[in-house]
């Protein structure tokens, strides 16, 4: 899933340039491949012009439509699972305000059931308390802060939803990593230790010593079994295509494996909220 962002913007292009072209090649009109395709010579046309992202069925339809080859075809469809992933840049989601970012992010949590989020460096705004919160966001222009701090608490509400259920595997190093004042860090982990009894909610720890993984790891969250992301400092990678979405979950399970749970864990919380008390 090594992908540059620069790769990102440009796959949607060539998979567009790249259908259009097959599409001649084979000596297609628009509508008759649309006819092939049983979708509309509108959807081919928007597809063809980069103004619309084709999910993968729709790809494998034209590919079907035109004839492709198994060789062509399997080309044009790791296109497309590029193309499927989304990149969002960190500066660029700042120009358009935070609370811009706070609203996408609370419209796909009201559209999901099944949340795991595997936390590498910090604690996520789900589970944070204000000052954390705040303390998180310092970097976001002034005039920005305070909207996001509050559309961040009441993003929370969707913990007090039962119907939903939420896996949180945090490091060691997200929990205890000092981003506010100790009694402020001891308030923190404070609040994990209690959400973790909460019904619906699983909050799983790793602890340093514990070796659960041999590869580079990085902060991601799966929604159900239909859409990823993943973060670094830079920005955030989306992935909707399912054979990455189900890479992420089986990497998730293995994490989840390793990581202590319960009693085990909320005796491992208070233990590092003491260290801050100290």
């Amino acid at each position: 899933m090594a992908i540059e962002p620069d790769q990102l913007d440009q796959s949607g292009l060539e998979l567009a340039a790249m259908l259009k072209q097959l599409r001649k090649q084979a000596g297609l009109s628009g509508v008759r491949l649309a006819a092939r395709c049983n979708m509309s010579q509108s959807k081919i046309s928007r597809i063809e012009g980069s103004k619309l992202r084709p999910s993968l069925v729709d790809v494998e339809q034209i590919l079907k439509g035109v004839g492709a080859s198994r060789a062509v075809a399997a080309e044009v469809m790791a296109m497309a699972r590029i193309a499927q992933t989304e990149w969002q840049d960190r500066k660029a989601l700042h120009r358009k305000g935070l609370d811009k970012k706070q609203l996408e992010l609370a419209g796909l949590e009201a559209a999901t059931t099944d949340f795991r989020y595997f936390l590498l460096s910090m604690t996520t705004g789900l589970l944070a308390t204000p000052d954390y919160i705040r303390e998180s966001i310092a970097h976001a222009p002034p005039t920005q802060q305070a909207k996001a701090v509050g559309m961040k608490l009441e993003r929370q509400a969707v913990l007090l939803d039962r119907s939903n259920r939420f896996t949180f595997l945090l490091t060691e190093q997200a929990v205890r990593y000092p981003l506010v004042r100790p009694d402020a860090m001891a308030m923190q982990i404070d609040r994990l230790a209690s959400l973790a009894l909460q019904a619906n909610i699983r909050i799983g720890v790793l602890p340093m010593g514990v070796k659960f993984s041999n590869s580079p790891l990085s902060t991601f969250t799966v929604y159900d079994d239909r859409l990823a992301t993943i973060e670094t400092d830079l920005g955030a990678a989306i992935f909707r295509d399912p054979k990455d979405v189900r890479a992420l979950l089986d990497r998730f399970a293995g994490y989840e494996a390793h990581a202590l749970f319960d009693d085990a864990a909320r005796e491992l919380l208070t233990e590092w909220a003491w260290s801050f008390r100290q």
